[in-house]
């Protein structure tokens, strides 16, 4: 067994073992989820949710007791169609349902207007992909997220670019969403203290909507670039490679896990050749903890018949990591189990699991991808 299911199942079966008289009715726990399950980050969405709805399972196989009542686990998912008002109606909706944690959202444009919502009411959100560094800059107790923040994959990717793709000159193109532009603005702090190595020679924007990218593109293969970094989904990103080969821009692609998906080779067609597109995403595991992870990832395939997307393993991580802090206080209630997540120390599918201050992943790491032959190609993790 993964040293990570024995620490959870040891945890649990103490929690069992300390209330061992026959448990009272059942204990209903609801695990909300936030994410877009229509539009074009449905399945982005649908990771997430399913990612949830694989520990919510196990949660339930396993017996576990609370406050001396067997647990229920129950998961309310929401779509919050990529959209802050959305998001926010959403963020209400769960808490009108007393669900005890959310995981969620996975747009950095929705999670924020949400986690103060969220933060009003007492219930602790972990978000298992929103990386703007404006989410756990509130101050907000009750906001954690399980991925690193753009601050630290903008820096990552601009370094990479340079280093290792040698490249001098870079376009810079993003969706204007909280996400895109955030990042897009970390990764062009990370090009101007790199020095005079490299330049940002154009700085186009889009929308998370687009289709035709011709206009920027021509502007962009005016000025010969050697890198291309965007910043947003896939969903726009493997059109706008698909232009970018029409209009014969040599030029590399770079980007954060909003594109690092298993669709883009679908979304992008013949324009993604080997080597094209140079990804990363925003979490990872060393060697010794890749088995579990790909247990996860057969699992998955093997329940839901489709491969993992991106964010799936970090809802998954999400859940357990709440259950934990309950079994820990002994309550699926947010104001006593909440101390208990702040310390928690998990060890998940996805990596080591502790939150700073702020809330934070401590140690977090980025796994870079690029693909070929069709598939996305695992490089290195970083840190």
């Amino acid at each position: 067994m993964h040293r990570s299911a024995i620490a959870a199942a040891s945890l649990f079966a103490l929690a069992a073992a300390s209330h061992a008289q026959p448990p009272a009715k059942l204990l209903q726990v609801k695990i909300g989820t936030a994410s877009p399950l229509s539009g074009t980050g449905a399945h982005q969405g649908k990771d997430i949710e399913n990612g949830a709805r694989m520990a919510i399972d196990e949660l339930n196989a396993k017996g576990i007791v609370l406050g001396g009542r067997k647990v229920q686990w129950v998961l309310q998912p929401e779509d919050d169609a990529a959209d802050p008002k959305t998001g926010a109606a959403v963020a209400q909706k769960l808490v009108d349902a007393k669900v005890a944690a959310v995981v969620g959202h996975l747009n950095s444009g929705t999670t924020v207007p949400a986690s103060k919502i969220y933060s009003n009411a007492g219930i602790p959100q972990i978000s298992p992909a929103a990386t703007t560094p404006l989410y756990t800059n509130q101050g907000f107790k009750t906001a954690f997220r399980v991925v690193a923040n753009d601050n630290l994959v903008g820096r990552t990717l601009a370094t990479y670019a340079i280093g290792t793709l040698k490249a001098k000159k870079i376009a810079v193109i993003d969706d204007r969403t909280a996400f895109g532009q955030g990042l897009a603005d970390e990764f062009v702090k990370g090009v101007k203290k790199a020095g005079p190595a490299a330049t940002v020679v154009s700085r186009q924007f889009t929308n998370d909507k687009a289709t035709d990218f011709n206009a920027i593109l021509t502007q962009i293969r005016a000025r010969d670039p050697d890198v291309i970094f965007y910043g947003g989904m896939d969903a726009v990103a493997g059109p706008m490679l698909k232009q970018m080969k029409a209009l014969g821009l040599r030029a590399k692609l770079v980007s954060g896990d909003g594109v690092c998906s298993e669709k883009m080779p679908l979304l992008a067609g013949d324009a993604l050749v080997d080597d094209k597109v140079f990804c990363v995403v925003a979490g990872g595991v060393d060697a010794a903890q890749e088995a579990g992870l790909n247990a996860f990832n057969q699992r998955y395939q093997q329940r839901f018949k489709l491969p993992v997307q991106t964010y799936a393993p970090y809802a998954y991580d999400a859940v357990m990591v709440f259950a934990q802090a309950m079994a820990a206080a002994n309550s699926s209630d947010p104001a006593k189990y909440l101390p208990a997540l702040a310390a928690v120390k998990h060890e998940g599918v996805t990596g080591s699991i502790a939150f700073d201050p702020k809330g934070d992943l401590k140690n977090a790491a980025l796994t870079l991808y690029t693909y070929r032959k069709g598939k996305k190609t695992k490089l290195q993790v970083l840190r």
